[in-house]
């Protein structure tokens, strides 16, 4: 506080002084042309002499001064070198930041062509070398069948093809960005029109990198599914979690439709609750016939009677009909009595034979009103003809077996909350993986930098914002994938389903019937937004992935850039056995 008054102190002082040297100049030329008529006429004459006097000697020092001034200009010009003095430090700093931006540009140009170069290396060895060869599908008992291999070839060349514009269209976008950088230090007033000037067409505008697969439905090959209202087929599914059971149910859609029989649902005492995450009315309303009843209704339709007249095994081994004998007291534990099981032929899950349509109906027809054959999950029966889009049975819909109206709905509003029309859904499965992948030539379980590095190319393709994540990882593994899927400078958004919040109005119909919370809806609500992306990463080896993969071909929203995580690559690094 006293260094501040004393230094005001001096202000004001300061002030003072200037006031009154502006005084003194001002009151300077009026004591010299100004003087007071005291002496009279005399004074008045001395005055005007003195006027004189001083105008006169005024206008010699100007004179002086206006002739001096140029020589002296010109005596400090001959003198002085005026213009390195004045030039030297102006286009010093002129110079100095023209070059640097010019060296700053190239070092990014060649960081890019650097680029560019690697990128035309990986094109001429995928174009080379890992094309698949055009080759003529093997003769084939079915023609039907052969049509959808010579199909699945021509898709594949397809994508081979649209990979290689893709990659040619990158490189050309990474010329073009390097021409930019080389010319931005150039670059001034309307000079940035040169750039544009004769830029080739490259005829790309309308080549959609991502473009929806054609799945071809009209040439299916179907079979109608006609059953006798009073023969029943009593599924059985009991192979690894919800996933499998659905593939497992829509194999004995397929075994039903051939054996002409209403398929029966399990019952929730004894398998999951379908009915939260499976439309079975839809199923019906496809075929325009009863096709399909719960156990609750097979139960009403039997009374007291509930009886599995032949147990007819598709597997035989490691035990028949692949069920253990908790799962047969459960069977009973809900009124139905059975024989002994028999097999139909000598099967094991761990290497099925491929069967035909004709091997099904001569080992599993009779005329007993109810039967069973167990879990049919690793069958091979006309697998191409099963897994074609809109599957092998001939109906009104996209596909039969799809999530409830509820879960439906539920993902069509967390898709307009939160990701929009486009973007990637990644399925990042990672418990329990690492040994399953490990076991397997190669494995399929990838670092997560190389693994960010797979999904950030197919992001770039794609040109999409946001990417949704389902994933069972450690927030430690998402964090980190988080953290290195950069695009452009900037990250990509991960999205999860969020915890419950009232405020959020985007789940209120599960909450509204009682299915927050429950596991198996969860994880249909996850499948159903991942079969709703624009293009969809998926996990090789997993059912959860293939499901997803079966709804995207059924409802017609397959990419052509759909492809497993990290697909034609191999782990970088991949740890011993145990």
């Amino acid at each position: 506080m006293e260094r501040k008054d004393s230094s005001s102190d001096e202000d004001d002082d300061r002030e003072n002084l200037i006031e009154q040297n502006e005084r003194k100049l001002q009151n300077h030329p009026r004591s010299t042309f100004h003087i007071d008529d005291v002496d009279g006429g005399n004074r008045e004459f001395r005055s005007r002499i003195r006027r004189r006097l001083s105008s006169l000697g005024l206008l010699n020092k100007k004179f002086m001064f206006a002739i001096f001034l140029p020589l002296f200009i010109v005596v400090l010009f001959l003198s002085t070198d005026v213009r390195g003095l004045f030039s030297a430090d102006l286009s010093g700093v002129r110079f100095d930041s023209f070059s640097d931006r010019l060296r700053e540009s190239e070092l990014r140009a060649l960081f890019l062509l650097r680029q560019q170069q690697l990128g035309l290396f990986a094109l001429w060895n995928q174009t080379f070398h890992d094309s698949p060869p055009i080759s003529s599908n093997s003769t084939n008992n079915s023609s039907s069948s052969s049509s959808i291999n010579s199909s699945a070839s021509g898709t594949e060349q397809n994508s081979v093809i649209d990979d290689l514009k893709f990659a040619v269209l990158r490189q050309l976008s990474l010329n073009k960005e390097i021409q930019q950088v080389l010319l931005s230090p150039h670059r001034s007033g309307n000079s940035s029109s040169i750039t544009d000037a004769g830029d080739p067409n490259l005829g790309g505008s309308d080549f959609d990198t991502c473009r929806k697969v054609d799945q071809k439905f009209s040439q299916r090959r179907t079979i109608e599914w006609k059953p006798n209202s009073n023969k029943f087929l009593f599924a059985i599914c009991l192979s690894g979690q919800m996933s499998n059971r659905l593939i497992c149910l829509e194999k004995h859609m397929f075994f039903a439709a051939l054996l002409n029989r209403v398929l029966v649902i399990p019952s929730s005492k004894v398998d999951y609750q379908y009915n939260r995450v499976l439309d079975i009315d839809h199923i019906n309303k496809c075929l325009g016939r009863k096709v399909v009843i719960s156990f609750e209704d097979f139960a009403e339709t039997k009374k007291n009677h509930m009886h599995i007249n032949r147990f007819i095994c598709y597997f035989s081994q490691p035990q028949p009909c692949y069920v253990d004998d908790e799962h047969i007291k459960k069977l009973k534990g809900l009124g139905l009595t059975m024989g002994k099981l028999e097999s139909a032929w000598t099967e094991d899950i761990k290497g099925p034979n491929k069967r035909t349509v004709q091997d099904v109906q001569s080992k599993f027809s009779t005329n007993d009103d109810v039967i069973a054959i167990g879990d049919v999950f690793y069958a091979d029966v006309e697998q191409e003809w099963v897994m074609q889009p809109g599957g092998p049975l001939a109906h009104k819909c996209q596909t039969l077996i799809e999530p409830s109206r509820l879960i439906m709905l539920t993902a069509q509003r967390f898709i307009q909350t939160f990701l929009g029309k486009n973007f990637v859904a990644l399925h990042f499965r990672r418990h329990g993986f690492l040994k399953f992948c490990n076991a397997k030539q190669p494995s399929c379980f990838f670092p997560i930098p190389q693994a960010a590095d797979c999904i950030t190319s197919v992001v770039e393709r794609a040109n999409a914002p946001v990417i949704y994540l389902s994933t069972d990882a450690a927030e430690s593994e998402t964090g980190l994938l988080q953290s290195l899927i950069v695009l452009n400078g900037k990250p990509v958004p991960l999205v999860k389903r969020p915890a419950r919040n009232s405020a959020e109005k985007w789940d209120a119909l599960l909450y509204r019937h009682g299915l927050e919370g429950d596991s198996q809806v969860e994880a249909m609500l996850d499948k159903t937004i991942c079969a709703m992306s624009s293009v969809f990463i998926g996990a090789p080896g997993s059912t959860f992935t293939e499901d997803i993969l079966r709804l995207r071909k059924d409802w017609g929203s397959a990419s052509s850039c759909d492809k497993y995580l990290c697909q034609g690559e191999e782990p970088n690094f991949v740890a011993d056995n145990e």
